[in-house]
């Protein structure tokens, strides 16, 4: 008997483990780990997956697998191993991690069916089994009595395939083609036998005759200007076939991106890739930080190196963050490799995501160009991962499993013995603070390719312009510049940290602020809807005329966003074309590309926008970069501000001056003697990181101690308040006399969808045994959270502690 491990879909933690079932004798040819299965768990049946044989359980009386749901493992034995490792470090389910690593279609509601691609070469049992029909149910294998393995030989070999019809509607896409079945010579025999009445099947002849290759059936006949019929016809006496072949939804026009060569390295780059062509010619496994200044050519690097992955035979997996995933960044991609290239990121559609996960299973792109969750595509040969941006928060995913995405390539580069490169302009102090130690292999590249100078910053000091007079958003200076470089044709690029139009609505006679009822915290103003709205959990509610408290009139918005800079803009600089770029003018699909491609159109003067237009645009006619409010992030409570805040700077700044004409910054400030301020004027990393450095020792933070972050949320606050304390005291109890435990207190959000939330922070340096501790600390209250009211969170290593 055949016995498979599984990890069954309930998402439960007293569930999460492995469970035996027994495989029925016509599937034991076939099953292999990494399948999703359908198995009988209780009284009902779920779905699974197999993680492992086995060749003797301590269950008597095992229960068989009812169904398989995959001919061939969409999970890798490697994906599987990786499954395992992440959940244990992240604290998470195993089903959640595995369902994690796939597109949203594996985690649908679905039926399936058998489709026959092709009349030849399928073996009888199976032939019988379609009759007159090229589509069956599923359930038809079964009734029909088919061997499982001629089926798998038939899927493998192109001439069936399974598809699923999901409740989202996902399914693979289809089109009908057309070919000759005769050679030319015989096609042109033919053609003079045709009756010269038979005027359109001898156009559809002639075509193939001067083309004799497979063609689209749509394309054909609008080629033509016929119908089906000739081509019907034609079928009917054997000149032509019609088949029905996939076509995979292509989100770019491959076609239309303009083939590129590989540039010619500056001294630099050619003294940081070669430590990387060596381990890559050694198989050896090393990470490596590229610390560039914007514009210094790290792309470049990455595009070779990957040219060289690819000349071995082997697979890339390059990770940029989400808002650097632009139009501009894949075609530079697909510039250098063309079709081998598969793109991953939340823009695409569920469809599209399906079929490009599916081209990386299929083996058909070697490179992957993706966000955060790319880092788990289904290669088997990994050459090389890349991570562009490294210092990006965006690679920690928020929810579980919360991983960064950092991690878990490192583990995927020691698996497969290959390098690992991190790149940034300004990275992380984590990752900085392990290349000086020798961790990793630091490169530096001070220079931009083009030897062009970083622009010049000018910190403007908005109190200053106060007390000048000005009440504007915009300091003089900023004007003034804005005004020249329009009429000089130049384009200008403006930051705003914030969307929506003002942060907040007030009376002035009482103070009384428009708050969310389910969340502590202030409802933002939306002029365009006139809605004030929580970006929390969703609310919205018309814009008070008077205020809900004292009746009064005297409703005033606080606070500056992106709505608001536009119309101030336009009432300064009525000349100005203006683009405004946000959450709000970009959920449409496409619209974030649209709005960059008029813009490196020039049919725009200034790009206005939130963090989404600070980093991987390139435009060779953008010489000034306004940030308007800079230290909007340095208030909030996170001790990882002031970093944040000199990345974004540095970042935005290497938007200007990229090409020919020398840029310029001005950064507009309250607290221009702030150090993060100052430093990132003028470029120095290095100080930057001495000063905060010192400050994370004083103040015992990351990377001198390690973090996790505990959040209790719950209706009731007594509840919480309970919980908490329960939790840091046992937490106290058995961790050494050096960790410190931080709370319990109210989360920055004390209260979000009408919960009450209150948070413990561990720091440590040594707790070999913590990640189990607070496991066995939290299953005290399993009961509670099954039943959904009580919600205990656990990160291990947060970057979000509102």
């Amino acid at each position: 008997m055949t016995i498979v491990k599984v990890i069954v879909d309930v998402p439960a933690s007293t569930i999460n483990q492995t469970f035996d079932y027994a495989v029925p004798k016509n599937l034991e040819a076939i099953v292999q780990p990494g399948m999703r299965v359908v198995v009988p768990f209780g009284v009902r049946t779920i779905t699974g997956f197999i993680v492992n044989f086995t060749k003797e359980s301590e269950v008597e009386n095992l229960k068989y697998i009812v169904e398989i749901l995959d001919l061939t493992p969409v999970l890798t034995h490697e994906l599987i191993r990786l499954g395992k490792w992440l959940a244990d470090e992240t604290l998470s389910l195993y089903i959640t991690v595995f369902q994690a690593m796939l597109p949203q279609v594996f985690k649908s509601t679905y039926e399936k069916e058998l489709i026959k691609l092709t009349d030849a070469h399928l073996p009888e049992d199976i032939e019988n089994m379609f009759g007159d029909f090229d589509t069956v149910p599923y359930e038809a294998i079964e009734q029909a009595g088919v061997s499982y393995s001629s089926l798998q030989k038939c899927i493998e070999e192109g001439y069936l395939y399974v598809n699923y019809i999901v409740k989202s509607r996902v399914t693979k896409k289809y089109a009908t083609f057309i070919k000759p079945q005769k050679p030319v010579h015989m096609l042109e025999e033919a053609l003079l036998d045709l009756s010269q009445g038979a005027k359109k099947q001898r156009e559809v002849l002639s075509f193939f005759i001067q083309m004799p290759q497979s063609i689209e059936q749509k394309t054909l006949l609008e080629t033509l200007n016929t119908t089906t019929s000739p081509v019907k016809a034609l079928s009917s006496k054997g000149l032509l076939s019609i088949t029905r072949e996939e076509v995979y939804r292509n989100p770019f026009d491959d076609d239309s991106i303009e083939r590129t060569e590989p540039l010619a390295l500056t001294d630099e780059q050619a003294k940081a890739i070669e430590p990387v062509k060596a381990d890559l010619a050694e198989e050896k496994h090393r990470v490596h930080l590229i610390h560039g200044v914007t514009g210094s050519g790290k792309t470049e690097i990455y595009l070779q190196i990957i040219q060289d992955v690819i000349e071995q035979g082997k697979e890339a997996i390059v990770l940029v963050p989400e808002i650097s995933l632009t139009p501009q960044m894949v075609r530079r991609f697909k510039g250098r490799f063309g079709k081998q290239v598969a793109v991953l990121h939340s823009a695409l559609s569920a469809g599209e995501k399906y079929d490009e996960w599916r081209r990386i299973h299929q083996k058909t792109v070697n490179v992957v160009v993706g966000a955060r969750s790319a880092v788990f595509a289904p290669f088997e040969h990994l050459g090389v991962i890349i991570i562009d941006e490294e210092h990006e928060t965006t690679y920690k995913q928020e929810e579980q499993p919360r991983y960064h995405a950092r991690d878990v390539a490192v583990y995927r580069g020691r698996e497969h013995n290959c390098p690992v490169i991190l790149g940034s302009a300004t990275p992380s102090l984590e990752s900085y603070a392990r290349a000086q130690k020798g961790r990793y292999e630091l490169a530096v590249l001070k220079e931009r390719t083009n030897k062009q100078t970083m622009p010049d910053v000018n910190i403007v000091d908005m109190r200053n312009e106060l007390h000048a007079g000005n009440r504007t958003m915009f300091s003089r200076e900023l004007i003034d510049s804005t005004h020249t470089r329009i009429e000089q044709g130049e384009q200008i690029v403006l930051l705003l940290n914030r969307r929506g139009y003002s942060t907040f609505v007030m009376c002035r006679d009482c103070g009384h602020v428009s708050e969310c009822p389910n969340c502590d915290i202030a409802l933002t103003f939306h002029k365009n809807a006139n809605r004030l709205k929580c970006h929390y959990c969703g609310y919205e509610e018309k814009v008070p005329l008077t205020c809900p408290a004292c009746a009064s009139d005297m409703i005033r918005y606080f606070g500056t966003g992106t709505q608001k800079v536009e119309e101030a803009l336009v009432q300064l600089l009525p000349e100005a074309r203006v683009i405004r770029m946000d959450v709000d003018t970009t959920r449409r699909k496409g619209s974030h590309e649209r709005l960059l491609q008029k813009f490196g159109k020039q049919e725009a003067d200034i790009l206005l926008g939130t963090q989404m237009i600070a980093k991987g645009l390139d435009f060779k006619n953008v010489t000034l970069v306004g940030v308007l409010t800079a230290d909007s992030m340095l208030h909030l409570p996170d001790f990882r501000s002031a970093e944040k805040t000199f990345q974004l700077l540095t970042q935005v700044s290497g938007r200007a001056g990229r090409h020919s004409l020398p840029g310029e910054v001005i950064v507009q400030t309250y607290t221009p003697e702030h150090y993060s301020i100052e430093l990132a004027s003028t470029y120095q990393f290095e100080a930057f990181y001495k000063r905060e450095m010192m400050l994370r020792k004083t103040f015992q933070y990351p990377p001198f101690v390690f973090l996790a972050l505990i959040t209790i949320s719950h209706p009731e606050k007594l509840k919480v308040v309970q919980t908490s304390q329960t939790i840091a005291g046992l937490l106290s109890k058995y961790t050494h006399e050096e960790t410190t435990i931080l709370g319990p207190t109210p989360s920055p959000i004390a209260r979000m969808k009408n919960r009450f939330r209150y948070q413990c922070m561990v720091k440590y340096k040594y707790e070999p045994n913590l990640k189990q501790l607070i496991q066995k600390i939290t299953r005290q209250f399993d009961r509670e959270t099954t039943r959904g009211e009580l919600m205990i969170t656990v990160d291990m290593q947060p970057y979000q502690l509102m």
